[in-house]
This record gives C-alpha cells, sequence and structure tokens, in this order.
C-alpha cells in the first residue's frame, strides 16, 4: 500500500489543480515555466592560485611576485581557480502579448560547466525568483576547480591566457557554455525541464 501513496497524492495534487485553476490555467503555468531564458554574462573575481586576474589583460602586465606565485603552483602540478560566473534569467511573462504576469522560482538549477568544450564541473542553485517585469535577473554561480586537472596537457602561458581570456581585464565569458536543467515551481508542483540546453554569451535561450 505504501509504495501506491506516491502517485495516489501525486494525481490527486492534479486533479485538484484542474478543478481549481481550470485548463487554461495548467497550460498557462506550463506555458510561463517554458517561456524563462538565460543568458551568460561577464565572469568576474578571477583568481588563479590566490592571484587576482581580474585587472590584468597579458601575461605581460602581471606584476613579478603574483608571476612567481602563479608558476610556482604550475610547477607544482596545481593551478586552482575560483571565479564568479554570472547568469542573466528573464522573465518574458510581463504581461504583454496576452500573456498573464508572474513571477518564477527556479527551485533548482542544475548546471555543468564546459569551457572551450571541455566539461569540467557542475552543480547546481536554488531558490532563486525571476519578477515577470521583461527584465533580467543575475544568478551568480561560484566556481572553483583545478585547471590542470581539466586541461592537463596545457603549457603554463595557455593556461594563464585562458583564465585571463575568461575573467581578466578585457575577458569574456564566449569560450564558456552552461548546459543547465531547471526544476520550477508552479501550481502542479515543481515542473524540471525533459532535457538539458545551452546557455551562452550570445542570446537569451530557453528550454521550449
Amino acid at each position: 500500500m505504501k509504495k501506491l501513496y506516491k502517485p495516489i497524492i501525486g494525481t490527486f495534487l492534479v486533479l485538484f489543480a484542474f478543478m481549481n485553476f481550470g485548463c487554461s490555467g495548467v497550460m498557462d503555468a506550463i506555458t510561463n515555466v517554458q517561456r524563462l531564458q538565460f543568458k551568460l554574462d561577464k565572469v568576474t573575481g578571477m583568481k588563479v592560485a590566490n592571484v587576482s586576474l581580474s585587472n590584468f589583460t597579458s601575461i605581460s602586465s602581471i606584476g613579478v611576485i603574483d608571476a612567481a606565485n602563479l608558476l610556482a603552483a604550475f610547477t607544482q602540478g596545481k593551478l586552482p581557480v575560483e571565479f564568479t560566473l554570472n547568469v542573466l534569467a528573464k522573465n518574458p511573462n510581463d504581461g504583454t502579448g496576452g500573456t498573464k504576469q508572474s513571477s518564477a522560482v527556479i527551485e533548482n538549477l542544475a548546471w555543468r560547466l564546459f569551457i572551450d568544450s571541455k566539461e569540467t564541473i557542475n552543480g547546481n542553485v536554488g531558490n532563486i525568483s525571476v519578477p515577470g517585469v521583461g527584465q533580467s535577473t543575475n544568478i551568480p554561480i561560484l566556481m572553483s576547480f583545478d585547471l590542470l586537472k581539466f586541461f592537463s596537457n596545457g603549457q603554463y602561458n595557455d593556461l594563464i591566457n585562458l583564465a585571463l581570456a575568461l575573467g581578466g581585464k578585457s575577458g569574456s565569458s564566449s569560450r564558456v557554455t552552461l548546459k543547465v536543467k531547471p526544476t520550477v515551481s508552479t501550481i502542479l508542483g515543481p515542473i524540471t525541464y525533459p532535457g538539458e540546453f545551452d546557455v551562452v554569451d550570445t542570446e537569451f535561450r530557453g528550454g521550449n
């Protein structure tokens, strides 16, 4: 009997939603979830081996002491990197175009980080409110890993240049792809997207 308990409750909740909100209300909830869009913004707070690279444009601009610390970490076989990848979430449900204005609550945003098409780390963030005002909401995601673990064949200059290209003074997230799978609160309960989709820096994208 216990095995049937959860399915029965789930069915009851769906029927309850239809009775109280109607078919159109349920469809609106699903449509609102599908309309959420994401885009990569800047990489901030770039640190490699605890050396901040945010204000540097090239290896030659890094000071002697910082450069020595970076090289020492590399020769010891470790090159820990830490930065914040800022993800913009946009909720187009602002009351225009025939849609009802509504906020979206992302209960969980599962993600996988790719740099130069190379998969690195994964994780999730949650409890994110995206108001239906037509403007984007920033989701800062802290990334922390060892560059040498995923780019073991990289030379010192290549790896530092990669970090600078991402989070240096003139850096961008153009070499980054974030594969995401959101779970969003609705009147039916949490709805998880059926599959991952790519978030890039060139345009807002959704899972529909």
